[in-house]
């Protein structure tokens, strides 16, 4: 079975969204998902203009094989756009072998380990008394679990606080919601500025008063988006140990592996990293040294089901679990390949859960489910994902970007 056609789908159906489909010459198609978030457009020449060629004619159930003729023989390797390219064609190659046996996918990765998967939703509020109505919306959608992200005295707009002032609002002062995500359509990205010392005193007393209000039981979790120092990052996770937090977040930025010694040694929080990590070397050290506790890379953005696979299974050798990065950037094919995934490991931990828009389900069709707070996968042989191509075609690609962050001073700081 060899592959006849490759195919870029760019659609913006409220937001940007890079697909990849692959057509055998039997007729079998499969889906995957390239998207990177304000960068829409370099991964999907990436695709167009050098991975697209190299694989016509190529046997489609070889999926280990192209995997590595991708990653090794590009010999400039690993990075967002590379391993986002790589992740839609190893993707697209499991919908279509999956479809060929006629099973879910799940079943070809050993079957099922759990019924469903546990997910967080994104619960916020500027105020107290907004985010503890967000929680209680999020609980009555059947959320069990929920990321708790909250304004800072001072601060106009802050990463993760849907009513922030620059939540719906473009670089050129246009308000327009942009499918529940922090990017912004517009030709720049917004501006947003940042306090860590303010930060850093108020955010224990918001899980103090959500603790308060919704009792010891409900699972929490904070995000602080790369933003403190190792030190600032310690002081934080210390101060959050009375609220038991289920994980903190992307303390500070990752890429010096050895600044999260520092911050485990103190703080017995329980650590997430690696949304923006895209393959298993920059894990390594991590999980040797057991500074981290949760593995936060997504199928699109870490080489496919297979890349991820193997970061997962590396992970399950150090008691790590996962913890799949999953808001609106990544489109219902990379949520569903991550379902698959989640449902047959062993190691799973728990699943972000940002629901998409009307428009992008009308344009994917996703199979799966959310039932009682956990995610199940489309028993359909396959992801369980359709892509309508009118839809498609009536939603052209917009430029939006994520925000940009400085401090008070106007420095340019971690956004």
């Amino acid at each position: 079975m060899k592959i006849e056609s490759a195919e870029v789908l760019v659609s913006s159906p409220g937001r940007n969204f890079v697909t990849l489909r692959i057509t055998t010459d039997t007729g079998v198609t499969g889906l995957g998902d390239a998207t990177v978030n304000g960068r829409e457009l370099s991964v999907a020449s990436y695709l167009a203009d050098h991975i697209v060629p190299l694989l016509i004619g190529l046997d489609a159930h070889r999926i280990e094989d192209t995997w590595q003729y991708l990653y090794r023989g590009a010999y400039w390797r690993r990075g967002p756009i590379t391993m986002a390219a790589i992740a839609a064609v190893d993707t697209a190659l499991w919908d279509i072998k999956a479809k060929v046996a006629g099973l879910p996918l799940y079943q070809l990765l050993g079957g099922r380990s759990r019924e469903g998967l546990l997910c967080y939703g994104h619960a916020s509020g500027a105020e107290l008394p907004e985010l503890f109505d967000s929680i209680r919306h999020h609980q009555e959608e059947g959320y069990r679990a929920i990321r708790v992200q909250t304004g800072v005295p001072g601060l106009p707009s802050v990463y993760g606080v849907a009513s922030s002032a620059n939540a719906a609002t473009t670089a050129d002062g246009v308000t327009s919601r942009y499918d529940h995500e922090p990017a912004r359509p517009g030709a720049k990205p917004v501006e947003e500025s940042w306090d860590t010392r303010a930060y850093i005193r108020h955010i224990p007393t918001v899980f103090e008063a959500v603790r308060n209000e919704f009792g010891p039981e409900l699972p929490l979790l904070h995000d602080a988006h790369h933003r403190l120092t190792p030190i600032e990052a310690a002081k934080v996770g210390k101060s959050l140990e009375p609220y038991d937090l289920f994980w903190l977040e992307d303390v500070t930025p990752a890429e010096n592996q050895a600044v999260l010694r520092r911050v485990r040694e103190h703080t017995t929080t329980p650590l997430a990293i690696g949304e923006v990590f895209n393959t298993i070397f920059d894990y390594k050290d991590l999980f040797e040294e057991q500074l981290i506790d949760y593995v936060r890379s997504p199928v699109t953005h870490a080489g496919g089901i297979t890349g991820l696979r193997r970061i997962f299974d590396y992970a399950a050798v150090y008691q790590i679990r996962s913890g799949v990065h999953g808001p609106t950037d990544v489109s219902p094919v990379g949520l569903a390949a991550a379902i698959h995934l989640g449902i047959a490991i062993p190691n799973f931990g728990i699943q972000e859960y940002m629901k998409h828009s009307e428009a992008t389900h009308e344009l994917f069709r996703p199979g799966y489910t959310f039932e009682d707070g956990l995610l199940k996968p489309s028993e359909t042989p396959g992801l369980g994902v359709d892509y309508d191509d009118e839809v498609g075609a009536a939603h052209a690609y917009a430029p939006a970007y994520l925000p940009v962050n400085r401090l008070l001073d106007g420095s340019m700081h971690n956004w």
